[in-house]
């Protein structure tokens, strides 16, 4: 990779303020939350899809009407409320609180949707995210009859694992404020998230300051990568192959990815048939068991994506080591160390848990779902 990065955050700037802005994105990226707006309309069209809800209505403007774009959260989050498409129909009157986007386009974030008729709220997302069964606490890591600990349930049970602790790469013994999507509230503080050479630091306060509106996953669909995937809202699922030796680690967010983890002794290097000289999203993972943590061992990644969220630039020299614990029933201790000689002066370290979603599978989203 290139790294020229003379006036690389004037140029940037100019680029991409240049460009339309683009949906499917963390609210900043796309809405201004200084530019409140409110909306009276009637209901035209409803898109019940991912990554996010749509709700078109025409909106009275002395003697025109206008169409409005409201824009809400993913359909999972949604469905996790009661709602559904049926929820809000064609011709109801409703009255929009929100904010404007920054293009000045009729688009707008829903802060809340009322009934004109009733003055009932609809389409709001539950507060408070799936938790761990009270019914599970105490409960021990379940294990397989030699004594390994399970990644997944143990037989006829159900779950993934998903509310992470932390939704950006921080280092160790950092203390940096960030919103869930790992936007700085502060600008200023990126020489304090991780040990960053120039070019990397300039690129990752040129993504901070344009909103993560050049986040890749949300512009293509570009899978998760890294550690990137133990942060998405909807979590990831373990499946264990212990006949032929290797880990299935299904994603939740993205396209439903998944990545395999080779637990048969092989080398970390590249497979003739495979990914030899090709870099990878999810790099080539080795793992194995030392006591009770699964260590995995990644290389050959591509520099396609980004690896966390909050845009953390890396390299095709990006290794990790990653170190998964299951301390108990509800708790899985991610711990990661990042080594990238194109991108950072050494290597560091960070780490958080998430949580056991019990009795339910993987939920049901794909990035692909509003694309053309």
């Amino acid at each position: 990779m290139k790294h020229g990065v003379s006036g690389l955050l004037a140029v940037g700037v100019a680029l991409l303020a240049a460009q339309p802005a683009i949906a499917h994105h963390a609210v900043a990226a796309k809405f201004d939350d200084s530019k409140s707006v409110a909306l009276r309309g009637i209901v035209s069209r409803v898109d019940w899809l991912n990554p996010h809800v749509h709700v078109f209505i025409n909106v009275k403007d002395g003697n025109a009407t206008n169409n409005w774009a409201i824009e809400l959260e993913s359909r999972v989050d949604l469905e996790k409320g009661g709602w559904n498409r049926d929820s809000l129909k064609y011709g109801d009157a409703i009255t929009v609180q929100g904010i404007s986007a920054r293009d000045g386009s009729r688009q707008a974030w829903a802060r809340s949707i009322v009934m004109t008729a009733t003055n009932k709220r609809v389409l709001e997302v539950p507060s408070a995210p799936a938790s761990a069964s009270r019914a599970q606490a105490g409960r021990p890591a379940p294990r397989w009859p030699d004594g390994q600990p399970r990644l997944g349930p143990p037989p006829g049970e159900t779950g993934y694992w998903a509310n992470p602790s932390a939704t950006a790469l921080l280092e160790n013994g950092a203390k940096v404020a960030m919103d869930q999507y790992g936007l700085l509230r502060n600008p200023a503080d990126v020489d304090k998230v991780a040990p960053l050479q120039r070019w990397a630091r300039d690129l990752y306060e040129l993504r901070q300051r344009n909103f993560l509106k050049d986040d890749p996953m949300f512009l293509y669909c570009i899978p998760p990568g890294g550690p990137r995937q133990y942060q998405t809202p909807y979590g990831l699922q373990f499946v264990e192959d212990r006949d032929r030796q290797r880990v299935f680690a299904l994603i939740g967010g993205g396209n439903h990815n998944y990545r395999i983890i080779y637990t048969d002794g092989r080398a970390q290097q590249g497979q003739l048939r495979g990914d030899a000289d090709n870099p990878l999203y999810y790099g080539r993972a080795a793992g194995k068991w030392e006591k009770d943590t699964f260590v995995i061992d990644i290389k050959g990644f591509n520099e396609k994506f980004w690896f966390s969220n909050g845009g953390l630039p890396h390299t095709e020299q990006l290794h990790l080591i990653e170190r998964l614990t299951r301390t108990d029933f509800n708790t899985l201790k991610y711990e990661v160390t990042i080594d990238d000689p194109g991108a950072y002066t050494r290597t560091w370290s960070t780490g958080w848990t998430l949580q056991w979603v019990s009795g339910d599978e993987l939920p049901l989203y794909y990035c692909q779902d509003n694309r053309p």
